[in-house]
């Protein structure tokens, strides 16, 4: 692959990821609610699941399911329902407690929310989106080269892919960790919560009016 046409990959890419979609309002979620910290395990299985997707688009079954209206329907509304389920249930759940104030008040400090369980929403939420599919379906194609060969190819436009959007969901998290502080001050605990859950149902409204490309 020439260096140019790389270049010019990484600087699409940059600013495509860059896009408030399903998955950077989860890690934006994510972040508020559990921390930065917590949200590398969901950006590990965003990845995970567009590691997945591209496989799929570029082996064929993309296009399969680009072409059937019943399959992208029954995959996307899939999508739409869980991340409503998240959103909802985020929305209703009790203010966030510091865990010291708590031991100090002598009360039980709430659960943490085990990495793994983030890191397997996130996963859920990136692979029941089939535009993401029908998006690599559409995108790789205008930057390989057909003299060349394409595995070496699409393992690179994959890889770049994965850190740009890595890089996107941990800024996200990040911004919104920086939001907790605040809001705790502020005394407003359970607004963490409606945000975090407005966000994901906003995120499921996108994917259900989401069209191909």
């Amino acid at each position: 692959m020439d260096w140019h046409t790389w270049v010019l990959f990484v600087t699409t890419v940059f600013f495509l990821s860059a896009t408030p979609g399903p998955n950077m309002l989860l890690a934006l979620s994510h972040g508020i609610r559990f921390g930065p910290r917590k949200a590398v395990a969901t950006g590990i299985g965003t990845i995970a699941a567009l590691m997945i997707l591209m496989v799929v688009s570029v082996t064929g079954l993309g296009a399969l399911l680009a072409a059937s209206e019943t399959a992208f329907s029954i995959v996307k509304w899939c999508g739409v329902a869980y991340l409503l389920f998240l959103g909802v249930k985020t929305w209703r759940a009790p203010g966030l407690v510091d865990t010291s104030e708590a031991e100090a008040a002598g009360e039980a400090a709430p659960k943490p929310t085990a990495a793994w369980k983030l890191g397997a929403q996130a996963f859920l939420v990136c692979f029941s989106n089939p535009k993401a599919i029908v998006f690599f379906v559409a995108l790789f194609p205008q930057f390989l080269e057909t003299a060349q060969p394409l595995a070496g190819q699409v393992a690179i436009l994959a890889v770049t892919f994965a850190v740009c959007e890595f890089l996107w969901i941990m800024t996200y998290a990040t911004g919104g960790g920086r939001l907790v502080p605040l809001l705790k001050r502020a005394g407003f605990g359970r607004l963490v919560n409606r945000l975090s859950g407005g966000m994901l149902i906003g995120a499921g409204a996108l994917l259900a009016v989401a069209r191909r490309m």
